[in-house]
């Protein structure tokens, strides 16, 4: 696990002979690297990386998906994982002991993860138990830390998906009354709103104020949402919609269900990552789609499917700041250290946390 503390009293700044490199020499160094480590070495990238990393991946998906095909490959001795560190944390999860899991900087980190620690999620947790007696059970989003992960497991919960979310609240609730739903409030209204649960029964929790933000009567709560966000797809927002449809009405627009609510509901899609990619792959050529996720993917896509006119629906919205923190330098870093058995920016879970995040993971994974 990432310690701020330890990032604070270590220097990770990139070393000077990087800057002195030119592109195309890290691209060699990297391309002979790889070649040489042969199958020991497996490069995941996330779909929001960018092009100048995902140029070296051994495969691209979404966080589960890559820890997942990380835990397959028992081949792979380093797992040199090209995203944030909750993603990398999950790949050491479900790999085994011998394998290491690398994480080219460990500033990638996640907003949205950051958003529910563990101090204010067992506080929450006893005033909830307290209000609500033994009716909750707690589920988190992948995009959280090992520690959340982990909390969710010893109390009998589980870890969802942007793909699986419906099915895993669903199953939430035929277990007990009322579901905490850790850590992206807009994930959780989306689709449970879909599964037709009112608004009316969904409380939000404040971790900062500690308290309730909610009108009703908290007995007819039926979802818990934490209080956290997406940086990167909260500001996809009604008025962008809006704008599209003025601009462009033959224009469809597609979102993340991350967005918020009143920007799902106005959108003519919603879903995944991998149904955002699926869908636009599928499109007839000649459509056009305005695209509510991280710019990355966006540009990708639109290189990919020329026959399209794709568009960001928020033209003005930057790349994920965290998941660019990964580059070209920083990989070549992370795969030199290798050849040097240095082993910079190593991810490992301590065996506890490790051992109740898998059963959070794995009650999901059970069901999918």
């Amino acid at each position: 696990m990432v310690d701020i503390l330890d990032l604070m009293k270590n220097d990770y700044t990139l070393p000077k002979k990087y800057s002195e490199m030119t592109v195309e020499q890290m691209e060699e160094r990297i391309h002979e690297i790889k070649n040489k480590l042969g199958k020991r070495l497996f490069i995941p990238a996330h779909h929001y990386q960018k092009d100048e990393v995902v140029q070296f991946a051994d495969a691209t998906g979404d966080s589960l998906q890559l820890a997942q095909l990380s835990q397959q490959n028992k081949q792979a001795e380093f797992i040199v994982f090209c995203g944030v560190h909750f993603m990398a944390e999950t790949a050491d999860i479900l790999t085994d002991k011998d394998q290491h899991v690398l994480l080219p900087d460990l500033r990638a980190g996640c907003s949205l993860a950051d958003m529910a620690n563990i101090y204010q999620t067992e506080r929450a947790w006893d005033i909830m138990q307290e209000k609500f007696g033994d009716t909750i059970i707690p589920l988190t989003y992948v995009n959280s830390t090992a520690e959340i992960k982990a909390f969710v497991g010893k109390n009998g919960g589980a870890t969802v998906t942007s793909s699986n979310a419906e099915r895993m609240i669903q199953w939430a609730l035929r277990q007990k009354e009322r579901i905490l739903f850790l850590p992206d409030q807009h994930l959780g209204r989306n689709v449970s709103y879909d599964l037709g649960i009112p608004l009316e029964n969904m409380a939000v929790w404040d971790p900062i104020l500690n308290e309730f933000d909610y009108d009703g009567d908290l007995e007819d709560a039926k979802i818990i949402l934490w209080k956290g966000h997406c940086s990167v797809h909260e500001n996809f927002t009604i008025d962008n919609v809006n704008q599209v449809r003025k601009n462009n009405p033959d224009m469809k627009i597609i979102v993340h269900p991350e967005c918020p609510y009143e920007t799902v509901k106005a959108s003519d899609l919603s879903g995944s990552t991998s149904y955002i990619i699926r869908t636009i792959e599928h499109a007839q050529a000649g459509s056009k789609w305005a695209i509510g996720t991280e710019m990355n993917l966006v540009n990708r896509l639109k290189q990919t499917h020329k026959d399209k006119e794709i568009i960001s629906l928020n033209p003005y919205l930057c790349s994920c700041m965290t998941m660019n923190r990964i580059t070209l330098p920083y990989l070549l870093w992370s795969l030199e250290s290798i050849e040097t058995k240095e082993y910079i920016h190593t991810i490992s879970i301590e065996p506890e946390i490790a051992e109740a995040s898998r059963l959070a993971l794995n009650r999901m994974l059970e069901r999918a």
